[in-house]
């Protein structure tokens, strides 16, 4: 396994307060995107078989394919997100990036290209990694079932669940990644934590008021 970091980021800012009743209609709500994915996925089935041809002769991954994957897998992800009720803000319709929106997701382009045989054996490579990230994805459906009630109960998204359906979506985007040879580098067994909220004006610690000095006594 390569020392490289893995070029993947994927990051959802939680909420302090959900929408109480949102969870109940974003799955219905989210139908124009299922239709618009079926169409971006025939696409990136195509692109992803000119570029399997590309890296195979020539080493490198063509960078206007490469950023429409990038773009498909950031579409998913956005809408993952919303459906699995981890934002209430509706997905863009659109493959760039949107640093206003909760979900950011981003693949480097590998500027040193892939090796050539990377296309002919990255799918068995991946397998141990899938299976594991399979679960993980599953656990992160079970987790949003649940959180669908503390949604429901409370307005809230608790951290700890939260942070386990980030890290089992976090896992199948990597082996994803890896599995269609858009890195050199095999992803890794970590469990990432979810990058804490910044503190607003209204909740930042404010310094303790200095006591006045006492009188002096007579």
């Amino acid at each position: 396994m390569s020392s490289t970091a893995f070029p993947l980021t994927y990051e959802i800012q939680r909420q302090e307060e959900y929408s109480r009743f949102m969870p109940l209609i974003k799955w219905l709500l989210a139908f124009p995107h299922y239709v618009v994915l079926v169409f971006l996925g025939l696409a990136a089935l195509f692109v992803l078989l000119i570029s399997f041809f590309a890296v195979l002769f020539t080493g490198r991954y063509p960078r206007s394919f490469f950023g429409f994957l990038v773009g498909v897998g950031r579409w998913a992800v956005r809408v993952a997100a919303y459906v699995l009720l981890m934002t209430d803000r509706y997905p863009p319709f659109t493959l760039d990036d949107d640093p206003d929106y909760p979900v950011r997701y981003d693949v480097a382009y590998p500027e040193e290209g892939i090796n050539h045989w990377r296309p002919l054996v990255h799918w068995i490579l991946v397998f141990p990694y899938h299976v594991i990230a399979g679960i993980l994805s599953n656990l992160a459906l079970t987790v949003s079932f649940f959180a669908l009630f503390t949604i429901l109960f409370t307005k809230r998204y608790p951290p700890g669940m939260f942070d386990l359906a980030l890290n089992g979506l976090r896992w199948g985007a990597r082996a994803n990644v890896y599995a269609a040879w858009m890195t050199n580098t095999y992803p890794p067994f970590e469990w990432e934590p979810q990058q804490p909220t910044p503190p607003t004006a209204a909740t930042a610690v404010q310094p303790a008021a200095e006591e006045p000095p006492a009188a002096p006594t007579a």
